[in-house]
């Protein structure tokens, strides 16, 4: 098997940067949403029963999976999800690599190496299973799922956006070497 051709390293630090970004507002959304939000009886999603009334809840679990699907938190995380979903299932058609290609790379000198794109697209799965837990937590009333899920996709991505240190590409290298994935590239 050979080794596909290489990509350039600035293109998924490039994407990471925009969804660090994209991360950091959904989980701000998602801290500030339904999703942390705290019900007292009588200030709920919907109405409680009599005996409920003064109690403390999360408002998540009293209000229903319309209300919870509607969160703009929740609305930014399954944008996000499908922006992962698709640098997986099409990276070259992905938006951020498009727009790195056509607009960014032009203006860069050529990259001293290129890299394997296998790596990267691994981490774009583990970001789409990250959030993807946390979307499926939050609709069925979980509260805090939404907040942490984003929290953790967004320091994965922070760490390759600032420090070009790509957390899934590790594990796939890691995998990889105990020949789960991919097979090494034989030396040249």
């Amino acid at each position: 098997m050979t080794t596909p051709a290489g990509i350039d390293p600035r293109g998924p630090r490039f994407a990471a940067t925009i969804t660090t970004v994209l991360l950091l507002a959904a989980t701000f959304l998602g801290l500030v949403g339904i999703s942390t939000a705290r019900s007292f009886g009588w200030f709920a999603y919907q109405p409680l029963a009599a005996s409920d009334f003064g109690s403390d809840t999360w408002a998540i679990v009293s209000a229903t999976v319309a209300q919870r699907a509607l969160d703009p938190g929740f609305l930014l995380t399954v944008v996000i999800a499908l922006l992962f979903l698709w640098s997986v299932v099409s990276p070259p058609t992905a938006p951020w690599g498009v727009l790195f290609r056509r607009f960014v790379r032009p203006r860069l000198a050529p990259p001293a190496e290129l890299e394997d794109p296998r790596p990267p697209r691994f981490a774009q799965g583990v970001g789409l299973v990250v959030v993807t837990v946390g979307i499926v937590l939050h609709l069925v009333g979980v509260p805090w799922a939404l907040p942490i899920s984003t929290a953790a996709a967004f320091i994965a991505a922070f760490l390759n956006a600032a420090f070009s240190f790509c957390l899934g590409c590790q594990i796939y290298l890691l995998l990889q070497r105990a020949g789960v994935v991919g097979r090494a590239a034989s030396p040249a």
